[in-house]
Formats: C-alpha cells, structure tokens, sequence
C-alpha cells in the first residue's frame, strides 16, 4: 500500500492500547490464535501495573475460602458491587494467578515454599500474592518477557491513540480500529476486527496522584467520543498512605504496612481511625482516606504518621524494600519517627462500561483493567482486586472473542517494525488547561464533596476549551478536560454518600435509589451532552 509520508495505513486482526497487565493478557492470549499489534504511547514499561505495589488479590491460603473474599469484595464496594461479577472474578482467580506463574512471575515465598501471603485493609484473611511491596513491576516484567518469545505479537512504542475508529453497518455501529499519532508526526490509521483498551486510569485529573503522568483517561475519553457507555466515574479511590511530601507521581506506601501492623498517628499520637471503623487502620480505604482527611482538616497539620514501631526492622526491610530504601533517602525512621502520609489520588473504581468478558456497548470494542468497569468494585474497590480483575477479565475476553464472538478473518498482517521511529519529547510544560483542570479536581471534586462546589467544578469546566489534538501534550489535556467533565456530571447525578462518593452535605445513604449504577452515554448522533441517571 502506497500513503503519503506523513500518513501510515495498517490492517490488523487486533489492535490493543496499553502494555499493563490488562493488555498483555489479553495479547498473549489472542496471539495464540491471530496477529496483534499491542500500541502503547511510552515505553512497554510505563503503566499503571508497573507501579502497584501492594499485590494480587486471590484465595490461594489453606485457611481462606471463595466465600470470605467475595464477602470482603461486598462489603467494601458499598452495596454496589455485582454480586455474579464478584463471584466470578473470585472464583476464576487462582487460576489466573497460576498463569501469571506460568508466564514467569514470581511471588514470594514462605521457608516451606508456599506463597507468603500478605493482609491489607477490608480483607479478612491473609490472601494478598505479592513480590515484596513491587508486584507489578514484577508482573509487568514476566509478560513483557513472555511478549517478547510471542512470534504474532508486536509491540510499538510512542505511538498515541487518538481516537476510535467508528463505522456504521447493517447491525448498527462498530469500532473498527483506531487513528493514532506516532512521535514523528505522522497520522496513523490502523483497522482492526476487534480494538481491546486497556489504557488505565486518569489519576493525573488530580493535583496529587499515585499515578504515573500517563495516566490521563485516554481510554475513557476515546471510549466516550466513539459513543460507548461510561459508568461510575464518580467513584475515584484515594489512597490513604502517599508519602508526604508527595512528588508527580506520589510515592505510594504500601497498604500491606497496616496489615503487618503499621498504625496511623496525629503527629500529636492520636490514632487516625480509633472510633471511626471497628477495624481501625485496616479499614476500607474510603473510611482511611475520609478519616485522615477529617484529622487534617481539624488540627491544620500537613500530614498524618505511619507508626511502624510494632513491625519488626529486618521483617519491614524485607517485605517493603522499596519504601524502606525511599524513606532512607528521605532520612526518616518508620520505626522510632513513623513515616509521612496523605491521601493521593489513586484508582478509578469506574469507567468504560463491560460485562465480565470485557465486551463493552460498542460492537468490536473491548476493554479491560483500570479504564473498564464490570461493577466488580462497586462503590470502592477492595485492596489488590485491581490486579486480579484485570487478568480474569482479558482472559475472558480473549477467550470470548475468539470462541463465540470470533470476527471473520481480516486477513491483516503485522506492520515491517522498521517504520517505527521516534520517541515522544519529554514535556514539562503541561499546559494552562491541564493544571487548571487538576487543581479544581482536587479542590471540588475529590475526598470529600459538596454539591455547591461540584455544581462550580462543572461550570468551569464546561468553560474550558479543549486543545487540538495534535502533540502528545494537546490529546492528552484533551482527554483529561473530557474525563474530569465526565467525574463531575456523575457525581452530581449521584445525590446521596456512598463508597468513594462522599457529600458533606448529604452524608447519608439512598438505599431505595442510590442501589443503581450511574451509566452516561453520549448522543452521538447528535453531538449532545451526557446523558442518563443513578
């Protein structure tokens, strides 16, 4: 095929957005049957899985049963959680954990050999599989290595999708690929029978944030342009433990610190969460988060202490290599001092609308992991079930489409790697709209909420133009401007407290209304606004 210079045309079986644990699976797996060509707009490495570090969820303890993980997954999503989807994802995950192991992951072990299993907040059993406090680095590692001895899998590097592409047929409209932007300028038109996202969170809406500066709704923002359904998106998690001063990205702590005993303190000793949760420092993260918010409010203090002092030193060096050797550099003593934590912006508990099998309301439009929403995590998601959703649901999704749902034959091939060139510029200067955009999350739209202020979030928001889409800068503030908007309209739909969701002003629960999700669909036809209820 000849194209101008400046334009790229390719066709592929499958097209996947995001090289995190989500993508990978689902590449793996599909290229056992067909040719993929998995884009990511960074390096391979840069992904959200890269930084988790807690671990992946899964009942793998003798002492442990499906039935306490479920329960543990109910009662923190708040009442929102889809019971079926939550047994399905339990059950399955062992055996997807096992997978991972297959690919070359590798957990940490007890003297006798058997998974170390770790505890975190909202779970009752020690049931986390982890690598130190670097899982997802670790899990990123393996399937990148497994990726790489795949002779139909072809990842590209700096190559940005921008949006979806659309068509309608007979049946009604179908994804059909995608139009990118690689770094030398170029646009890249690549159709594809079935379009997998699994682009991750939008963390970098807010001021703080445990994400990394990739993490800009772009999955979202394509998903709802191509007219898609979006759900919950007003259920955004904050981790309670980023270690204070946070930088872009916060570094994060460990929630397993609490589960090995770590405690939060008032600079002044008082315990953040005495009163405020039977299970104190292993509450939920929305009471955790909600409580340190409160104490900080109270005593105008920056940031509340991690007390380690009942954790053994050798234990915490081992465990948490990474925080141990971060606070070394930042001269604290989690043992005699206690460590230095806020909240940060941490997980998106909605997203692009699925079923379990990743299929969302687009014909040929799939999605998994952080930019998805199966209602696995209801009103806030349970410590360390991210991981397991992630490749539960793109090994169903491989394994949907290419059995029952299986497309015809496109006939495409992998593109020659040697028209890939170029890096993305490193761009410190995000742009007016893009700060603008994380300081009014932060201040309108984050821990705690009120509906005057959501109501001037929204406005301004509406107010702000949105770049055109033609650096890797400018799509990006796009997508966070189009995500940021999405967040405020469904927290205004939401007019009760639950989860994630907290009014300061309606502090309470709807359980005759607020038991519905909030899905918000675009009028594509005729470019109208969102649209739908809670």
């Amino acid at each position: 095929m000849t194209v101008p210079a400046d334009r790229l045309e390719f066709e592929v079986d499958v097209v996947v957005v995001g090289s995190g644990i989500a993508g990978l699976t689902f590449a793996l797996h599909a290229a056992d049957t067909v040719s993929v060509l998995l884009v990511t707009k960074k390096n391979r490495a840069a992904s959200n899985t890269n930084y988790a570090r807690g671990g992946i969820a899964a009942v793998m303890g003798e002492k442990d049963e499906l039935a306490l993980h479920v329960g543990d997954t109910l009662v923190a999503g708040a009442g929102l959680c889809h019971r079926r989807v939550v047994e399905l994802v339990v059950r399955e995950g062992p055996e997807r954990v096992r997978d991972l192991m297959a690919w070359g992951a590798r957990f940490d072990r007890d003297p006798d050999a058997r998974l170390s299993l770790g505890r975190e907040g909202g779970h009752s059993q020690r049931r986390i599989v982890h690598s130190g406090d670097r899982t997802g680095r670790a899990i990123e590692s393996a399937l990148l290595e497994a990726a790489e001895r795949s002779p139909r899998l072809q990842i590209v590097e700096d190559l940005l999708a921008v949006d979806l592409r659309v068509e309608e047929e007979s049946g009604g409209r179908r994804c059909t690929g995608l139009v990118g932007l690689d770094a030398a300028g170029r646009r890249v038109e690549i159709a594809a029978d079935v379009t997998f996202l699994a682009t991750g969170g939008f963390g970098q809406a807010y001021r703080h944030t445990t994400n990394p500066a990739i993490a800009t709704g772009d999955g979202v923002a394509m998903a709802w342009r191509a007219g898609a359904e979006v759900m919950n998106l007003e259920f955004v998690q904050f981790h309670p433990t980023a270690l204070h001063p946070t930088a872009d990205p916060a570094f994060l702590i460990s929630e397993a610190v609490r589960g090995e005993g770590g405690r939060l303190r008032t600079i002044g000793g008082d315990l953040v969460m005495e009163g405020r949760h039977p299970l104190g420092s292993l509450a939920p993260r929305d009471h955790v988060a909600r409580g340190i918010h409160q104490v900080l409010r109270e005593t105008g203090d920056d940031f509340v202490l991690l007390d380690c002092g009942e954790i053994d030193p050798e234990a915490f060096a081992r465990s948490f290599p990474a925080a141990m050797k971060r606070c070394r550099k930042r001269g604290i003593d989690p043992f005699a001092d206690g460590i230095p934590v806020v909240p940060a912006a941490h997980y998106a508990c909605g997203g692009i609308r699925t079923d379990v099998d990743g299929r969302s309301s687009l014909a040929g439009l799939y999605a998994a992991g952080e930019v998805a929403c199966t209602g696995l995590h209801g009103a806030n998601r349970l410590a360390s079930n991210s991981l397991l959703e992630a490749v539960v649901v793109s090994h169903r999704a491989a394994r949907a489409v290419f059995g029952r749902d299986r497309p015809p034959d496109r006939g495409g091939h992998l593109p020659d790697p040697a028209v890939w060139a170029g890096r993305w510029e490193h761009e410190t200067d995000t742009g007016p709209v893009r700060e603008r955009i994380r300081d009014l999350m932060w201040s309108h739209c984050g821990i705690v909420r009120r509906r005057d202020e959501l109501d001037e979030a929204f406005e301004a928001l509406a107010g702000m133009d949105a770049p055109e889409p033609s650096t890797l800068a400018s799509v990006e503030t796009r997508n966070l401007l189009a995500v940021a908007r999405l967040v405020v309209a469904s927290a205004l739909l939401r007019r009760e407290s639950r989860g994630l969701h907290f009014l300061e002003d309606r502090p309470f629960r709807d359980n005759e209304r607020g038991l519905a999700d909030t899905v918000l669909v675009r009028d594509v036809a005729g470019g109208g606004p969102a649209v739908g209820a809670a």
